[in-house]
């Protein structure tokens, strides 16, 4: 941790970061770390979603604020992790991303948001995780259309088998 807090101070940069684990075996995905709010979804294992449109997985967010400390600000931030470890079933995911995402702007100033970021999530959760990753980029292109981009996009599908 001192060899990172010497590098931020150096960048003048203050950056946040969520460090996860995945168990893919038992289905466990362990998160710590501050950054933006995790997207847990949770599959609704009993219906179809291609020949059921009324069937969607549950989509919530769990908010990192409290598991975390902005990386570089302290040489030791033991006292300042927290952890949570969520079980995830069979159809059950999560979505990281960074806040260039929900910030995208379109030319008329409004932001892409965490709420059109979960509604396409949860359309397109009967797609592999890889569909669902273009489907969220390809929208996020759609909304900010010619406007400037001014912050990193990037995203994390992760669904359990």
């Amino acid at each position: 941790m001192k060899s990172i807090k010497k590098n931020v101070q150096r960048m003048k940069s203050d950056k946040n970061l969520t460090f996860s684990l995945i168990d893919y075996y038992n289905g466990f995905l362990s998160i710590c770390g501050q950054h933006e709010e995790l997207i847990l979804v949770r599959s609704q294992l009993e219906c179809d979603p291609k020949s059921d449109p009324e069937c969607f997985p549950f989509v919530e967010t769990i908010d990192t604020i409290d598991l975390g400390f902005p990386i570089g600000l302290e040489a030791d931030i033991t006292d300042f992790i927290g952890s949570i470890n969520i079980k995830l079933n069979a159809g059950d995911g999560a979505v990281l991303y960074t806040d260039g995402i929900t910030e995208a702007e379109n030319n008329q100033g409004q932001f892409y948001s965490l709420k059109r970021l979960c509604e396409i999530v949860k359309k397109h959760w009967h797609l592999t995780a890889a569909e669902i990753r273009k489907a969220v980029i390809d929208d996020v292109r759609s909304h900010i259309g010619k406007h400037k981009v001014y912050d990193d996009i990037t995203l994390i599908v992760l669904k359990q088998r």
